[in-house]
C-alpha cells in the first residue's frame, strides 16, 4: 500500500478537546475483540461510551471514527509524565487484533503498512515527539498489554514513528529502575513495579515480557534514557 485511503465511519463517542491543549502523544492500541467488525460496532455504540479517531482492520482498510480536531474516549484511566487526562492531549489508533483474551496473533503486513502511512500523515500534521508515540500498555500498565508483544515497534521505529533503544551499552542499575522508568514517563512505578516493567518490556523488549528487569531490560532502558534527556 502506497497510499492512505480513509473511510469515514463516525462515531458519537466524542467531546470537544480542552481549550488551547496541543496534541502531544499518538496512542496505539488493539481491539481485543472476537472480530475488526465487533470493534467497529462498540466504538460507534453511544451505550459503551469508547471511541478512537481511528480504526484500522487486518486487510488494512483505515475508518475515521473522531475529527482529530476532537477528544476520542479511547485511553480510560491513564498516566504519562504526570498528566493524566490522556484522552484531552492524544490521538488514538485502534489496530483490529483479538488479543490475548481472544487468541493474540502478529499483525498482517498489510495492516502494519496502514499503520505506518496513517501514523506520518498524523505525525506531519502534529508536532508529536516521537517518545510520545506509545502504546496503550505505557500509560495504563496496571490494566491494559495492547497493542503488545507482537506489534512491530521497532520497524515503526525504523520508519520514523517513535523510538527503538538500540542493543548494548552500559545498564540501568537495578536500584534505579523505578526512577528510570518515571523519568521515561511511567507512572505507578511505586505501586506495581512489574506490572510496569512488563508494559516497557512489551514496547521495548518484547522477546521477553517477564516483569522482571535483567541486564537486557536494563540496557534498553538505559539506551531509551540517552535518547529522551
Amino acid at each position: 500500500m502506497t497510499e492512505l485511503q480513509i473511510i469515514e465511519h463516525p462515531s458519537p463517542n466524542r467531546d470537544a478537546r480542552p481549550d488551547g491543549q496541543a496534541i502531544d502523544i499518538l496512542l496505539l492500541h488493539y481491539t481485543g475483540m472476537a472480530s475488526g467488525a465487533a470493534a467497529l460496532e462498540r466504538l460507534c455504540d453511544p451505550a459503551a461510551r469508547v471511541s478512537a479517531h481511528y480504526l484500522i482492520e487486518e486487510d488494512g482498510r483505515v475508518f475515521q471514527l473522531v475529527p482529530e480536531s476532537e477528544r476520542a474516549w479511547h485511553a480510560g484511566s491513564a498516566e504519562w509524565q504526570g498528566a493524566s487526562d490522556i484522552n484531552a492531549r492524544s490521538i488514538g489508533i485502534e489496530v483490529v487484533n483479538p488479543g490475548h483474551e481472544f487468541g493474540y496473533r502478529p499483525f498482517p503486513a498489510e495492516q502494519m503498512a496502514s499503520v505506518k502511512l496513517l501514523a506520518l500523515d498524523i505525525l506531519a500534521r502534529h508536532p508529536i515527539p516521537a517518545a510520545r508515540v506509545l502504546c496503550h500498555s505505557d500509560v495504563a500498565p496496571l490494566r491494559k498489554e495492547d497493542p503488545g508483544e507482537f506489534f512491530d515497534w521497532r520497524g515503526l521505529a525504523a520508519a520514523g514513528i517513535g523510538l527503538w533503544p538500540q542493543d548494548g551499552g552500559a545498564a540501568v542499575l537495578e536500584s534505579a529502575v523505578g526512577k528510570a522508568l518515571k523519568r521515561v514517563g511511567y507512572g505507578y512505578t511505586e505501586e506495581d513495579p512489574a506490572a510496569v516493567i512488563r508494559a516497557f518490556q512489551r514496547h521495548f523488549r518484547p522477546g521477553a515480557v517477564t516483569g522482571t528487569a535483567d541486564a537486557e531490560t536494563r540496557r534498553r532502558l538505559a539506551a531509551l534514557l540517552a535518547v529522551i534527556d
